[in-house]
């Protein structure tokens, strides 16, 4: 019978923004992928921004991380029609075969402070 583990987070959209304003270039290459982080170039940008770092750390709980080091950057959010999607990479990937993940789904939203996300894994 497949388990089931999730992980939420809730994310304040201004710590991100700030985080842009202190660190620019370098909290962008340091958390998000190219792809990801392209998102600033749109309407809402910070919030989108801030959604996806909420998934990365959904994403750490669901895989029972939290506390742990983790590379963000293995941690992808990508749109697919529309459709947010989860992509893990490296050793996210590999540590996800390892538990056993056979599919993950994935929710975002946003508001003008807040931004959050929750992953819910599937395991064999």
């Amino acid at each position: 019978m497949p388990r089931i583990s999730v992980g939420c987070d809730l994310v304040d959209v201004a710590e991100v923004a700030e985080s842009l304003s202190t660190f620019g270039e370098r909290y962008l290459a340091r958390v998000f992928t190219p792809a990801e982080a392209s998102v600033l170039d749109s309407s809402n940008g910070v919030m989108r921004l801030a959604a996806r770092f909420a998934a990365k750390e959904a994403a750490i709980k669901a895989l029972g991380l939290s506390g742990q080091a983790t590379p963000l950057r293995e941690i992808e959010v990508v749109m697919r029609a529309e459709v947010p999607v989860l992509v893990l990479h490296g050793s996210m990937a590999d540590l996800a075969t390892e538990r056993r993940w056979t599919a993950n789904s994935l929710s975002l939203s946003h508001t003008d402070s807040s931004a959050m996300a929750v992953v819910v894994a599937t395991h064999s």
